[in-house]
This record gives C-alpha cells, structure tokens and sequence, in this order.
C-alpha cells in the first residue's frame, strides 16, 4: 500500500524548516534504503524514465540527435538538436563530449542514429546512465520532449540506496509528496515485495540534514 500522504508531508516540513537559507535555489532529494533485494539478479535492478506529475527542475536540458523531418520539428521543443555529422564531430572532442554530457538532462536520438551514437557517444554516455531513448522518425516529438521535461531516471544498480532529486525548495509541498508518491509507486511495483523491501525512507534538501518518512 502506498505511503501515508501525512508521513511524506511531516518529514518534507521537517527537512524544509531545518535547512538554513542559502544563495541558491536546493534541491529536495528522496533518499530510500532497500532491503531483502539480491541485486546480483539482473531482474532486480531498475534503470526507468519516471514522468512525475510535476517538473522537478525550473529547468531540464534535452539534446536531440536527428535528421530530416523529425530534426526540424525537434528544434521547436529541443535545448539542442544535432545531426550525424554533428556526432561525428566529437570523435575528436572529448572536451566537448563531457560538457554536453555534464550540460544535457535526456538525450533523445532518432532510430536511424542509434548506432553512430553508441559509437561515438556510448562510453561516455552509458556509465553515466544517459544513453538515448530511441524515436522514431514519425514520432511526436513535441510530447517525447514534453514528458522528458517532468521525468527524472530512477536507477538501482549494484547498492541497495536510492538518492533522486524530486524538486526544489521553492515549490509547494503538495506537488513535491505528489512526486515524492509517484516515485514510491513505481519502485513498489518493481520490487518483489513492494513496500517491504525499502527498509528507510528519507527527504533531503542540498545542504540540509535529512528527516525521516514514518514507513507505517
């Protein structure tokens, strides 16, 4: 069963009124520990694009690798569009490779360019869990963009600890346990026992101590 909207919305008061004030704008993070979970078992990991009900940053910067049609429509939505030779490009830029890599959110490449990134691209990309999600050429692309920009990747790999941004300290708290939910009724979904197998459950600011989320 899902987590008490109450709890969630105790320990969020709580990490909010314990975080001193700072020049920027903190992010709210949710920190889970799993438990009774072998993730030795490839079944057992998770790597999921979670659409949240709410955009968890001001601002989430998506690169589009494609040609054709589907680049022209891209640019309306797209932070960056990049065709072939664009990616070929950075064969010969590491530099450039790493800063787009470090400056982009979700990566979204047409079909037909799939191989020539994973060429390219890949070793940077796949260890830092930002490979692309494959369109098709014919895809809405303007709706792909649009739920990417609420979405943020849940991933468990080989330590049983999640730490995932949920939004900022600027917005309300109602849409921040409604992301904070959504994410808990995934990770429920996936796990063998459900809400058995996350022993802890905690809120985060940036720079701020973290605060509990009763379990029961």
């Amino acid at each position: 069963m899902p987590i008490d909207k109450k709890s969630i919305l105790k320990g969020l008061e709580e990490a909010k009124k314990t975080t001193e004030k700072r020049k920027f704008v903190q992010t709210v993070n949710l920190i889970l520990t799993l438990k009774d979970i072998d993730l030795k078992i490839p079944e057992n990991r998770i790597n999921e694009l979670i659409e949240l009900p709410h955009p968890p940053k001001p601002k989430t910067y998506i690169t589009v690798f494609a040609s054709g049609d589907l680049a022209l429509k891209a640019k309306a939505g797209a932070d960056m569009v990049l065709g072939k030779e664009d990616i070929e490009h950075f064969i010969n830029d590491k530099k450039g490779v790493k800063k787009l890599v470090a400056e982009t959110d979700f990566f979204l490449a047409e079909t037909s360019l799939m191989s020539t990134v994973g060429k390219v691209l890949g070793p940077i990309l796949g260890p830092r869990g930002k490979m692309p999600t494959p369109v098709s050429p014919t895809a809405p692309i303007d709706t792909i963009i649009n739920k990417h920009r609420k979405s943020i990747r849940l991933r468990v790999r080989d330590q049983p600890n999640i730490q995932i941004s949920v939004g900022t300290e600027e917005m309300e708290n109602d849409m921040l346990v409604e992301n904070i939910q959504a994410i808990i009724t995934l990770l429920e979904r996936r796990l063998v026992k459900g809400q058995k197998n996350i022993k802890e459950a905690y809120i985060k600011t940036t720079m701020g101590p973290s605060a509990s989320i009763n379990m029961r």
